[in-house]
């Protein structure tokens, strides 16, 4: 029998990847497993980071037995994909800003990107960007706030409305603005919250469905869900393991990475 799909990301905003997968393929069984100690990645050195990032999915497909791996982090994606599928010998499906559906989705041609300061601005988001929405303007907007806001959220605090308003404010500059890419997966946790900030209607578009998409080529027959599905974090806090049981994870369980 084919092992669960193990989710990683640096914090809780693999969760809204989570939701895809249970949307998608309700009865398969899921990990997850967080870098919480290095909370958040962004403000990490490269190099640094691809080791990290390296010996930490090492260690929970390790320990989860899963049959393939969803790096539901940007940041970890557009640096370690590349060396994680050279040392797993599992799949290992990645996570890029949803720029390609919303060039196609927008009207006016003008597209936002909502991402943190690491994802803005990288070599790989601005070559999405020139390959498949060349013909738009994008508004590049980094909002490293919401990723706190994001994990506030899980933790059981609601998200405060007058930083989720200043963190979208750039925005809305230009009334043809249609579409919004939601660049990192902290971000559609919020999404409630980011509708009622925003002065008006826009579509808001994330990666969580395509990435469920390909999750489900990828495992056509997935070890079946039973109850409270295992967790890994690699520092113990409490308010993180209670927001992990609201999304169907059993009390984490500690990390050791290499």
């Amino acid at each position: 029998m084919a092992g669960p799909i193990l989710v990683f990301d640096s914090g809780v905003g693999g969760l809204s990847v989570v939701q895809a997968l249970r949307r998608r393929l309700p009865e398969a069984a899921l990990v997850y497993a967080c870098d919480n100690a290095m909370l958040p990645y962004g403000r990490r050195q490269d190099a640094w980071l691809v080791g990290r990032i390296r010996a930490v999915c090492e260690a929970a497909v390790a320990a989860s037995g899963c049959s393939v791996l969803v790096v539901a982090c940007n940041t970890a994606s557009t640096l370690a994909l590349d060396v994680l599928r050279e040392c797993l010998a599992i799949p290992v499906v990645g996570t890029v800003p949803a720029i390609k559906p919303a060039a196609r989705m927008s009207r006016t041609r003008h597209i936002g990107l909502l991402a943190t300061s690491a994802t803005v601005s990288r070599p790989y988001t601005l070559q999405l960007i020139e390959d498949f929405a060349a013909d738009c303007w994008v508004t590049r907007v980094a909002a490293d706030v919401l990723v706190t806001e994001a994990e506030r959220l899980v933790a059981g605090e609601r998200p405060d409305q007058a930083t989720l308003r200043q963190a979208l404010s750039p925005l809305w500059d230009d009334p043809e603005l249609d579409t919004v890419v939601l660049g990192c997966t902290h971000f559609p946790l919020l999404g409630p919250w980011l509708t009622e900030a925003a002065p008006r209607q826009v579509a808001w578009i994330d990666s969580g469905e395509a990435i469920a998409r390909r999750v489900a080529q990828l495992v056509t027959a997935p070890a079946p869900r039973q109850g409270s599905e295992p967790s890994f974090v690699t520092a113990r806090v409490e308010r993180l393991g209670r927001g992990l049981a609201t999304f169907g994870f059993a009390d984490p369980r500690l990390l050791h990475p290499a």
